[in-house]
């Protein structure tokens, strides 16, 4: 494919996507609201141009259905501790800002785990370092460095989980490999 008609199908998808957003806060789907947010899309990446965001992978239906899955339990869980948190009185819970250097530092990667761990309750993205490929996460409920590497663990295992679902066949490849 060449280069211009890679970028003109990258621009069509995100105005398929940003015009399925408009439908949906407008919650109805109506040619009115249709034709209102093709006209939004189109203004707003036209003022404010996406930059080239180059996607090497594919989607990868059973491993969309584990990320999904395993995600959905995260949320039930993660839910439970924090308002078990919230509801303990005279308890003082302890947090930590915690550095978790990700396997595979694509772009896409960094920002598709970073946006499942700060979905996540209990855990939010305090800074990405996208040079370095490191994420920083406030995380509560973290009592010392084994709660820490159990959390930094457990965020590899997501960005595995998203690479598997997601990833070009180098990054499947690099998640595989022993850590360093």
């Amino acid at each position: 494919m060449s280069p211009a008609r890679g970028r003109w199908r990258d621009r069509a998808i995100a105005a398929l996507g940003l015009t399925a957003i408009w439908v949906l806060l407008w919650g109805s789907f109506t040619p009115l609201t249709m034709v209102g947010g093709a006209l939004v899309a189109v203004v707003v990446l036209t003022v404010f141009p996406l930059p080239a965001v180059t996607y090497a992978g594919r989607i990868h239906p059973l491993g969309v259905l584990r990320f999904a899955g395993r995600f959905a339990k995260d949320l039930v869980v993660a839910s439970v501790q924090v308002s078990s948190l919230a509801f303990r009185f005279g308890h003082v819970p302890r947090s930590a800002v915690i550095a978790v250097p990700l396997k595979v530092p694509s772009d896409l990667g960094l920002t598709l785990t970073a946006e499942a761990v700060s979905l996540v309750p209990g855990s939010l993205i305090v800074e990405a370092d996208r040079e370095r490929g490191v994420l920083y996460v406030h995380v509560l409920g973290v009592r010392d460095a084994a709660g820490a590497d159990r959390f930094r663990r457990d965020v590899l295992d997501l960005e595995r989980r998203i690479v598997q679902a997601f990833g070009s066949p180098a990054e499947r490849r690099a998640i595989k490999e022993p850590p360093t």
